[in-house]
């Protein structure tokens, strides 16, 4: 079984907790993460590129010059793509990039990202993260006693919005914040540390079982 420090609110440490072996003790299947990663990229993207081709550029309906006897090259319209403001060969056209990945697979590459920082033993579970006021150095002052390096990328995961929290570490660079109804496999492995609120352990539990 997984098991990561816990500490308290002031980043001290209190015990060690064990962590549930669905979510955190898995055997890491790094195609389904590799799949994972690829949808999520691909349905980042907003598809509105649009160039024109040589049937929507404006003009180039009439030839240039004769075809015979200029000793220039035989030219039918200004549109070709040859010609500098001419149209585009093979133009981009809006489209949906947008991919699918069956929600079993989805569940698998959030335990296989889980159980991988897991067992590089970059979990940290704290037993609040509240802060009853809008401050950053509360948040840096939190972590550092934890000895978590918040010069690396570290993502803090809630149970629920925490307003404050998020706005204390909004200017920190590399801290990201998330609760679990938006937590994804691709923010976990983006970050180097995750930092994760006891309560919210249940509902990740909850959230890998197939």
């Amino acid at each position: 079984m997984a098991k990561a420090k816990l500490y308290d609110e002031s980043g001290n440490i209190t015990s060690e907790i064990e962590l549930p072996d669905s979510a955190f003790g898995i055997e890491p299947n790094e195609a389904v993460m590799w799949q994972y990663v690829k949808t999520y990229l691909a349905n980042q993207r907003s598809g509105t590129q649009s160039l024109k081709t040589r049937g929507e550029v404006r003009g180039g309906g009439t030839k240039p010059w004769r075809q015979k006897g200029t000793g220039r090259a035989r030219q039918g319209t200004r549109s070709s793509p040859i010609w500098a403001g001419g149209g585009v060969t093979f133009a981009p056209k809006p489209r949906s990039y947008r991919l699918k990945l069956p929600k079993k697979m989805r569940k698998i590459a959030l335990a296989s990202a889980l159980s991988d920082r897991a067992k590089e033993n970059m979990v940290h579970i704290f037993e609040k993260l509240e802060v009853s006021e809008i401050k950053t150095k509360t948040v840096v002052e939190m972590l550092d006693s934890a000895e978590i390096n918040i010069d690396r990328s570290t993502l803090i995961i809630t149970n629920s919005v925490q307003k404050n929290l998020l706005k204390s570490a909004h200017n920190i660079p590399k801290i990201h914040i998330t609760h679990t109804g938006e937590l994804n496999p691709y923010q976990i492995l983006d970050a180097e540390n995750i930092v994760i609120e006891k309560a919210a352990i249940s509902k990740i539990e909850e959230m890998c079982k197939i």
